[in-house]
């Protein structure tokens, strides 16, 4: 294996709720043991109902946020993030981060498994790599 570079512009769109979801790195595109998505979840509209939590049976996940503010809500508590905070969610801790801001929240998702999708639990989800 070589060194590679992957574009957002060729990163899959996940069809997730609530959120848009670019899966950039995992097992479709060679990882051997990664899987890195760039999610955007817009301001919280007044009138939508918040999207529920989910899991990952069998991995972290590690959320980097980019810009805006957000709270995670996990079995273990409720995280205030910010601009350069990082939040460890350990695997098979129910969790949901939702917009706190004005603007959209950007976030880097680490999971250390090629491929998160199959061991992630999310109601109403059946394949996330279909476009939505």
């Amino acid at each position: 294996m070589m060194a590679r570079v992957f574009t957002q512009a060729a990163a899959v769109r996940l069809g997730l709720p609530g959120r848009t979801a670019l899966e950039i790195v995992s097992a479709n595109t060679g990882a051997r043991s990664v899987t890195l998505r760039l999610a955007e979840i817009p301001p919280q509209d007044s009138g939508a109902a918040p999207r529920g939590p989910h899991h990952h049976r069998d991995c972290e996940e590690c959320i980097f946020v980019l810009s805006g503010t957000a709270r995670t809500y996990a079995d273990s508590g409720e995280y205030t993030l910010n601009p350069g905070d990082t939040i460890l969610i350990p695997p098979g801790e129910n969790h949901v981060t939702r917009n706190t801001g004005t603007t959209p929240l950007l976030l880097l998702c680490f999971y250390p498994v090629a491929d998160a999708v199959s061991g992630t639990v999310e109601p109403d989800v059946r394949n996330p790599r279909t476009t939505s």
